[in-house]
């Protein structure tokens, strides 16, 4: 068996530890960053400097606000990898998913096609859309183990003369994969079929992912990888489509173009938007991001071997989970029989662990089977993860066989 050795942990110019960057608390231990991420201080200095102006001035700044936007909107495209001119700013992921479904042309009757790895709240806009139009969303079941091409071909053997819509995902939240949405669009193009790209996870942990991406619409979270503060996604419409996107709230700039009609949304404190940058450059400045993503997978691979070994050195199973097409900075680790058997469980095992140790994990549900779904960032080192066997490894197997004994 190849040994997995951890990656020299990251540090500041200083030679203090790259955590020390960050102001997450000491007395927590952080191993879940691709849920709610993690925003450096230089950013959060800044954000609360322009949310200062932004309440001594408050005619000054809304009034100029828009242009600000607009100018920041082409830096954040530059280091997503995206048209300027096709990139809009919008709260997250998911709200710009709901951009989409609110303005897209559709016709009654109308068939929406999603995977069993959709994330709920973007799946469930889908079913809103369909409901509201007298159509139906339709599943299409991918193997977690599915190759590429596998994926593909489940995706486009459900769709019909009826789909109008197939919304897919760049990276699955829940089973943390990769799905081949360049050739998925590829082929529904073909079709005419209009795709939209969930890739809430992707920015900052891929370089230019939209690189020969025929998609028709891209949402991803600047709040994640990117480390930006939350509230900043991008929606990003490179075709004619982008003509019929608004934004949720009507405001002054809806006589606008896309995506500048974005740039204006009223009083909103907007200050997440602006302050963004700071955080890309930061990692750039401090390490480059190159070698911050080298670490993030190097980590990974660690993490994912030493947190599956120690499980089944006490359960005798194996551990590990084929995904089909992994991710560099986020992995599963299948549970002890009996955990986190459905999303809800998940939710309550993730409630419990950091309630009661401090630990902020993620645990997520597939096809009825429990998963640890670890990521790791700049910050985190192969500590963290060793912490994790060692308090909560042995208490997640206890928990599991509770769980196994109690079912009927």
């Amino acid at each position: 068996m190849t040994t997995i050795t951890a990656p020299e942990e990251l540090t500041l110019a200083n030679g203090s530890p790259a955590a020390s960057g960050w102001s997450l608390s000491t007395t927590a231990l952080h191993v879940n960053h691709g849920s709610f991420g993690a925003v450096p201080v230089a950013t959060q200095i800044l954000q609360n400097t322009l949310r200062a102006h932004m309440d001594a001035d408050p005619v000054a700044w809304f009034s100029t606000l828009p242009q600000r936007i607009g100018a920041v909107r082409r830096e954040i495209a530059t280091f997503v990898g995206s048209d300027p001119d096709a990139t809009a700013l919008v709260p997250n992921a998911s709200a710009g998913a709901s951009v989409v479904y609110s303005s897209l042309p559709v016709t009654r009757d109308l068939e929406i096609v999603v995977t069993d790895h959709g994330y709920g709240a973007v799946t469930m806009g889908a079913e809103r859309l369909a409901r509201r139009w007298g159509g139906t969303v339709v599943t299409a079941h991918v193997p977690l183990n599915a190759t590429p091409q596998e994926a593909h071909d489940a995706v486009m053997a459900v769709c019909s003369t009826r789909t109008r819509l197939i919304v897919i995902d760049h990276i699955t939240s829940a089973t943390a994969r990769l799905l081949p949405v360049h050739q998925i669009s590829a082929s529904a193009r073909e079709r005419g079929i209009v795709t939209l790209v969930d890739g809430a996870h992707v920015p900052g942990l891929y370089a230019n992912p939209l690189d020969g991406l025929d998609c028709d619409f891209w949402v991803g979270n600047l709040h994640k990888f990117a480390c930006g503060p939350r509230g900043t996604a991008v929606l990003v419409a490179p075709g004619e489509l982008s003509r019929e996107l608004y934004p949720l709230i009507d405001s002054w700039g809806a006589p606008l173009d896309f995506p500048e009609r974005f740039d204006s949304q009223g009083t909103l404190d907007l200050t997440s938007y602006l302050a963004a940058p700071k955080s890309f450059e930061y990692i750039e400045q401090h390490w480059g991001w190159d070698t911050a993503r080298t670490y993030m997978s190097s980590l990974a691979d660690y993490a994912e071997a030493i947190i599956g070994a120690a499980f089944s050195e006490e359960t005798g199973e194996d551990h590990s989970v084929d995904v089909g097409s992994p991710v560099n900075a986020l992995r599963l680790v299948r549970l002890p029989t009996g955990l986190a058997t459905t999303h809800a469980e998940a939710d309550a095992l993730r409630d419990r662990v950091v309630a009661q140790f401090g630990i902020e994990a993620a645990f997520t549900s597939f096809d009825g089977i429990g998963y640890y779904r670890l990521s790791t960032h700049v910050y985190n080192t192969a500590s963290d993860f060793e912490s994790f066997v060692e308090r909560l490894v042995p208490l997640l197997i206890e928990w599991g066989r509770a769980a196994q004994s109690a079912r009927p």
